[in-house]
């Protein structure tokens, strides 16, 4: 049984801190405005008494705590311990935190999905010198787990570029859909973005890649017409602007080596 500490019972934090407790490990929590604690979990007073005594800490604030949980919870913990900060902090926060002076091993951890939808399950990426405890701690719940090579931060870097795609893929398809509805062709756009995201995902990759910028010229003319098109529908068209001039950028570059 492995002492564990949750910081932060929001949504993450609770599904995380009531698996491992019903994994049989002993779970305290800490959150100042959370307004429920999980059934089995103790929860403390303060950041730092929930600390007191852990083997592994999971820190899951928002990433504008990451600094102060850390500098509050990390002089508690001792040697063989770890600290594993789960916050959507940048790479560069989570190499600055792996640098505090601690006996405790550091890690950072990538949620790779929706909490929301998968629960404990939810992929997850970490580095640094905690990552094995992590791992150790979370794989035997059913978690895929992958360890991340190189120091603090390396996760983090990973989730961040898969952002690009993952967030903006999201934000396009609301976009594409909601145009699709104001013009009485939801059905229709649907399909399109289905058929789009089946099939062989890497020549997809090299069509984008290699098409993109040859055809940037046209493209930013037609982005800009679409554009135009779903303000007279009274569809917001922020990621349709943004394609259009990020086309009007590529179209005065030189094209770029690829490979």
């Amino acid at each position: 049984m492995t002492a564990v500490t949750v910081i932060g019972l929001g949504e993450a934090g609770a599904t995380y801190a009531a698996a491992l407790h019903a994994a049989g490990h002993n779970v305290k929590g800490f959150d100042p405005v959370a307004p429920t604690t999980p059934a089995g979990i103790t929860r403390a007073a303060t950041a730092a008494e929930a600390c007191a005594g852990a083997d592994i800490v999971l820190v899951m604030t928002g990433a504008a705590a990451a600094r102060g949980v850390a500098a509050e919870c990390l002089p508690v913990l001792g040697a063989g311990s770890c600290y594993a900060d789960f916050t959507s902090s940048s790479p560069g926060v989570m190499q600055e935190l792996g640098q505090l002076p601690s006996r405790a091993d550091f890690a950072d951890v990538a949620i790779l999905g929706p909490v929301s939808a998968m629960g404990e399950k939810t992929p997850l990426m970490t580095s640094g010198p905690g990552a094995k405890a992590v791992a150790d701690l979370l794989t035997p719940l059913g978690v895929d787990v992958e360890i991340a090579g190189g120091e603090p931060g390396a996760a983090m870097a990973h989730k961040l570029l898969r952002s690009v795609l993952m967030k903006g893929l999201a934000s396009v398809v609301v976009e594409a859909v909601t145009a699709g509805r104001a013009a009485g062709l939801e059905e229709w756009i649907r399909a399109q973005i289905a058929s789009q995201l089946a099939g062989d995902g890497q020549a997809v990759i090299e069509r984008f890649l290699t098409g993109t910028a040859k055809h940037a010229v046209r493209r930013s003319k037609e982005m800009q017409d679409t554009a135009s098109y779903l303000g007279d529908l009274g569809v917001p068209a922020e990621m349709t602007a943004a394609s259009a001039a990020a086309l009007g950028r590529m179209a005065q570059e030189p094209a770029p080596a690829l490979r």
